[in-house]
């Protein structure tokens, strides 16, 4: 995984009105084998993780990456967001621009925490990356992530068939600074 350019990785925590965009911490371990774990999760992003490997493999703090953020409600972690560089994409239009990905915990679906946090996670890229367009990837059978995608302002540039199923690719357009 590559950096999202010369950003100073970790930002400080980023606040909502009802969320925290954090790093990882010791205290996420058992939610990220959870949600990693997750079938319900995984439905559209080809089948969970063995929760038995997960347990021997991931280590007391999960991995910190550039953009990698722990969305958090009320101090436990509920999800993550990944902002990376679209490398190796299985869709050429996506190669090379910034991707945004998310997961979620089951029990905090349906109350707009994704929204709030890609959102969130979005303002914070184009105040240190301006004008970088983002992309999203989204099955076409994932109702859910095709709304939050048009929620979020990507409309779509390609359809292309990857990992057995029809893939929706989005482009947010680049933010402009203002004068």
């Amino acid at each position: 995984m590559t950096e999202l350019g010369s950003v100073t990785w970790p930002p400080a925590p980023i606040k909502t009105d009802r969320l925290v965009l954090r790093e990882p911490e010791a205290r996420d371990r058992a939610a990220f084998i959870e949600l990693l774990a997750s079938p319900e999760v995984h439905t559209y992003l080809g089948g969970p993780h063995p929760r038995v490997e997960l347990e021997r493999e991931m280590p007391r703090v999960p991995e910190r990456w550039p953009g990698s953020f722990v969305v958090a409600l009320d101090g436990a972690m509920i999800g993550q967001i990944l902002l990376r560089r679209a490398t190796g994409h299985r869709c050429p239009a996506a190669a090379g621009k910034a991707d945004l990905g998310y997961l979620f915990l089951p029990w905090a679906w349906g109350f707009g925490y994704a929204a709030e946090a890609c959102a969130a996670a979005l303002d914070w890229f184009d105040g240190v990356l301006p004008g970088e367009p983002v992309v999203l990837t989204a099955q076409t059978a994932n109702v859910g992530s095709m709304r939050l995608a048009a929620k979020l302002g990507f409309t779509e540039i390609d359809r292309f068939h990857a990992w057995d199923a029809e893939q929706w690719l989005g482009l947010r357009s680049p933010v402009t600074p203002s004068a």
